[in-house]
């Protein structure tokens, strides 16, 4: 039988009888992993790069519904934009603060509900019991239909005229006497959070049920025998061992939800109720409907601004020093 040294021998002097293997050859190889990622980066440079960066420009112009045509060559005014928007006596930059403020409260309601939804149905459903994948399956069907799809159906929901809500609230149960505007006024931004929630607590319960079912179960059968409440184990165990997860989630839904700009469309149309409208649909209505781009570029560069400051603070504050994530 030959041994691992005979092989390796052996492999070593067929190797140098072939002699060096040729330049040209060991390039291809190298170049091999850059030519399977070329695809992707290219495509990643089309669709996301080349537009923030010009994205960026338009910021720095005066691109209007008359210098649209032309946009190439349209005035460059520096920071002009950027001060308008700032500017809280400015009825841009009045926009702008009340928006920004808006979107920070519809985004903090939003993930602490989804949040409390997932973390409640993975843990309810980490357990085994009896038509236990039957609601895995239907916990996850807002996740699994397009957004578009249930955001029309709840608009239905909310109609002020024929919405099944209001034929719930006034024609079955009487609890109303008028039927209330939910596509309206004060209450436009409570219907957008209900359809937001629907739409990202199953991925918080997916993320967070995967997270849990990488804890031993002898770890809550020792803290049982020794004498700890669930809600004991809940905050003892179960918390601290899916922290990993939970600043990746939270910062992803953080994030999609800041940039909500989907729902508010296909509720309230190109225009949202002053009492509803985010950040990313007033970047829209300074763009599309008052044909104001350089101030919707200058919008845009300052929503990345806070997203980044948020993101970076957020990490700072979660994670130890000179830890990093993927610890």
């Amino acid at each position: 039988m030959t041994t691992n040294a005979t092989v390796t021998e052996t492999i070593t002097t067929d190797r140098r009888r072939r002699g060096p293997e040729p330049a040209g050859r060991r390039r291809r190889f190298d170049f091999f992993p850059y030519a399977l990622i070329a695809p992707a980066g290219v495509m990643e440079l089309l669709i996301h790069i080349v537009p923030m960066i010009l994205g960026v420009w338009i910021a720095f112009l005066s691109l209007t519904q008359l210098t649209i045509a032309n946009w190439v060559q349209a005035p460059f005014v520096g920071l002009q934009n950027f001060l308008l928007a700032l500017d809280p006596n400015g009825p841009i930059g009045e926009q702008f603060y009340a928006a920004l403020l808006r979107t920070i409260f519809f985004t903090i309601i939003v993930v602490v509900l989804a949040w409390s939804l997932g973390i409640f149905a993975a843990v309810l459903l980490n357990s085994k019991f009896r038509g236990n994948g039957a609601l895995r399956t239907l916990f996850l069907v807002p996740y699994a239909l397009p957004g578009f799809v249930t955001t029309i159906a709840w608009a239905f929901i909310f109609n002020q005229r024929d919405g099944m809500l209001n034929r719930l609230l006034v024609d079955d149960l009487g609890l109303l006497q008028d039927r209330p505007f939910w596509l309206l006024g004060g209450n436009s931004l409570i219907v957008v959070i209900v359809v937001t929630v629907w739409q990202f607590w199953p991925f918080a319960f997916l993320m967070l049920l995967a997270a849990l079912q990488s804890i031993p179960d002898e770890v809550y059968e020792a803290a049982s025998l020794d004498g700890a409440s669930l809600w004991k184990q809940f905050t003892g165990i179960t918390l601290p061992m899916i922290k990993h997860a939970n600043v990746v989630l939270l910062l992803m839904i953080s994030l999609w939800v800041f940039n909500q700009f989907d729902v508010p469309y296909l509720l309230f149309g190109p225009a949202s109720p002053e009492e509803a409208t985010l950040i990313s649909p007033l970047i829209y209505q300074q763009s599309f409907n008052n044909w104001n781009f350089g101030v919707g570029g200058a919008l845009s560069v300052l929503l990345l601004v806070v997203l980044l400051v948020a993101s970076a603070f957020y990490i700072r504050l979660v994670m130890p020093k000179g830890q990093t994530i993927d610890d």
